[in-house]
Order: C-alpha cells, then structure tokens, then sequence
C-alpha cells in the first residue's frame, strides 16, 4: 500500500475543509452534515473520518484558517506602516474585519460545542492561529499607540476579542429579523461591520 505523505494529507484535509466553506455559504452549521460534505468532494463519509472525526473539527478547521487570513491582515497594517495615528489604526483594523465575513460569522456560532467536539491537536492548533491573531493585536498597540500601557493593552484585548462575537449577528440581518424588530417597536439603527467596528475601536483607543 502506497504510504500517503503529510502534503498529501494536508491537501486531503484542505478539500474537505473547502467543501464545508462552500455549504456554508447557502447552509447553516445545523444542517450541515458529512454526507453533504462528502457529495461534494472527492471522499466518502467513511473516508472523511480518516481526517476529522466530527464535523466541528472541519469547522474548527475553516475557522483557524479564517483566523490565518485575517492575521496576514493584521500582519500588512503592522509591517507596511510606520506611523498610524488612533484614527488610522481604527480605520486599518474595521477594514479588515469588513473583508472578513465568514470570520465573523463563525464567531457568532457556539465555539463552546466546536471545541468540545474536537480532539486536543486540533484545537491545540486552532488556539495557535486564535493567539497569533491578539499578539498581533498587541503588537499594533504597542506600535501605534505608545500611550497606551500593558494594562490598557490588556482591556482592550479583553473587550475586543468578546465584542467580535456580536458583529455578525449585528451586521448581517434579514427581512424577517427587519420586520419583528419593527414590530417590537424599535428603533434600530444598523450599521455595516466597518462603521460597527470602527466606532467600538475609536472608543476603546480612547480617541
């Protein structure tokens, strides 16, 4: 039997990864399931479970490499300038989460159940990625907001990072959604994932 090399599973792993990303786009997470996975890539279920034994390991997997983008991101704000004022910082980051929709939207589901169905390497390796993403975050404070010490740096990771999970939920409503708050009698005002992000951003730089 012809041994398989990690390239090879890591390619295996990236098209089942790429089939749930494309049901995502028109599926939810509930109905979502390996047999629809499997239909649309080259694997039977049974195959699947050679490279993830649950389907929240597939999602834990979509979202690490959601939290992988966004980190290069990130990466270009903070290698590609050399002064940012607050305003200017504020912008950079509420345009990159404005570009990262599927992140957002796998913020908004219950990370709890996902990463209690998935075995300890892989959400050792999820966490990589997730802690890339602050000390990052860290790195663009220190850099742009000298004023800003380790403890403020320290609340605005704690409140940024909880904050994330609601945009999508915020950002992205229906007509139904639309019509009950009408008639709930609220007065909603929505915003886009820029304007929502920039406006918590500004206020925790304390612009």
């Amino acid at each position: 039997m012809r041994k398989v090399t990690p390239e090879q599973i890591a390619q295996k792993r990236e098209e089942i990864i790429n089939a749930c990303e494309q049901l995502y786009q028109t599926m939810s997470f509930r109905e979502i399931t390996l047999k629809e996975i499997g239909n649309i890539t080259s694997f039977s279920r049974p195959t699947i479970y050679n490279y993830f034994e649950t389907k929240e390991e597939i999602f834990l997997g979509l979202f690490q490499r959601e939290y992988d983008r966004w980190n290069e991101d990130l990466n270009t704000i903070l290698n590609g300038n050399e002064h940012l004022t607050k305003k200017k910082l504020a912008d950079h980051i509420a345009k990159s989460l404005a570009g990262r929709n599927q992140l957002l939207k796998l913020l908004s589901m219950n990370n709890y159940d996902m990463e209690a169905n998935s075995r300890q390497e892989l959400l050792n390796s999820f966490k990589q990625s997730y802690g890339e993403s602050m000390r990052l975050m860290q790195s663009l404070l220190k850099k742009f907001c000298p004023d800003m010490n380790e403890t403020d740096i320290q609340n605005f990771i704690y409140t940024f990072y909880p904050f994330m999970f609601g945009i999508y939920p915020y950002t992205a409503v229906t007509e139904k959604q639309r019509v009950a708050m009408q008639e709930a009698g609220i007065n909603y005002v929505y915003q886009t994932v820029y304007e929502l992000t920039y406006s918590c951003l500004i206020r925790l730089l304390g612009e």
